[in-house]
């Protein structure tokens, strides 16, 4: 068995094994009966959320293309993102469909550079913003737990928000590397990497509208599984999903499952042990959130199956000139 099979089985084996501990632990006649009576209105109030999020997503990856000065339409952006999101939904790693989107917008003709920078630098807006909306919550949801909670959730807050600055700050600086160094094509790659996060982040107008758009999809999303949760008739707050969902979402990306099934399903149920809310009911608003993502991610799929290239071998060719920046002197912040 090689690598690759390798690590497909392992992360069949978490997914798998998270889920069934989980079940273990539940009253599982109590949660059939939840998803017996769940509200189908908002459950759909729910999808219509998740497909607006789509729209705002787009939004988000455009300002950071904007910002480095590669540029997609509105439409081909949003074929490309859908088209992401069901290789996110169904391949076995939340960042699968990143792949994906690289090569379509390379595809479009906005560089390999503009497209790998321009996604990681999406994402990593994404994680800077989640940060801030978590911090933001902290004075509104602190309350709701109990003092010995609310002792180690702020300190926590802080610290991942430092850790946030200083995995940006350390991607500021990855072109410091010396002159002689830069024969070597990671480093010069790298290189433009730092050039282009300082363009993003250390410009007022571009990190206000990356980070703005990043904070909306954090708020939009967290709705949709607010109404999830109403849906279920659990006894939570928007203020407490806005505080829970994010969080639990950025442990979902670890690639350590299949599309974070099974450690979504772990990190809902303990987020939200911490305002009281049962096991089952967790677990349950957990499944229905992912549930409900794939079948918003099927048009994706749809869009994917009508692209012209889709049989064709994701190999990006080489693009090396573009993403060789000056090595140094070059101000383009």
């Amino acid at each position: 068995m090689n690598k690759k099979w390798l690590a497909l089985a392992l992360k069949f084996l978490v997914s798998g094994a998270l889920i069934w501990f989980l079940l273990s632990k539940i009253d599982i006649g109590a949660a059939k009966e939840r998803i017996a009576d769940a509200d189908p209105g908002m459950l759909l109030l729910a999808i219509l959320i998740f497909l607006f999020q789509l729209i705002i997503c787009v939004f988000r990856w455009r300002a950071a293309l904007a910002a480095i000065e590669a540029f997609l339409s509105f439409v081909d952006a949003l074929k490309i993102y859908y088209i992401g999101v069901f290789f996110n939904q169904t391949l076995p790693s939340s960042v699968g469909g990143d792949a994906v989107r690289i090569y379509k917008a390379y595809r479009a003709g906005i560089g390999l550079r503009g497209a790998v920078n321009g996604v990681m630098l999406e994402r990593a807006g994404t994680v800077v913003a989640l940060v801030l909306v978590v911090l933001a919550t902290q004075p509104f949801f602190l309350p709701r737990v109990g003092e010995e909670v609310a002792k180690w959730i702020a300190p926590v807050a802080v610290l991942i928000f430092l850790g946030a600055l200083a995995g940006l700050a350390v991607l500021m600086v990855l072109d410091r590397f010396p002159v002689s160094f830069h024969r070597w094509r990671l480093i010069r790659g790298l290189a433009a990497l730092a050039t282009d996060t300082r363009r993003v982040f250390l410009a007022p107008g571009p990190a206000f509208r990356v980070l703005g758009w990043a904070a909306a999809g954090h708020v939009n999303l967290t709705l949709g599984v607010y109404f999830i949760a109403l849906g279920l008739d659990l006894d939570v707050t928007f203020v407490d999903c806005l505080a829970l969902i994010p969080p639990v979402i950025l442990i979902t990306t670890l690639p350590i499952s299949i599309a974070g099934w099974g450690v979504r399903e772990g990190a809902m149920v303990a987020a939200f042990s911490l305002i009281g809310v049962a096991a089952e009911g967790a677990l349950v608003l957990s499944l229905l959130f992912g549930l409900l993502a794939i079948v918003t991610s099927l048009p994706g799929g749809v869009i994917w199956l009508l692209s012209g290239d889709r049989s064709k071998d994701m190999n990006v060719p080489d693009m090396e000139a573009e993403t060789v920046p000056a090595p140094s002197g070059e101000n383009r912040e």
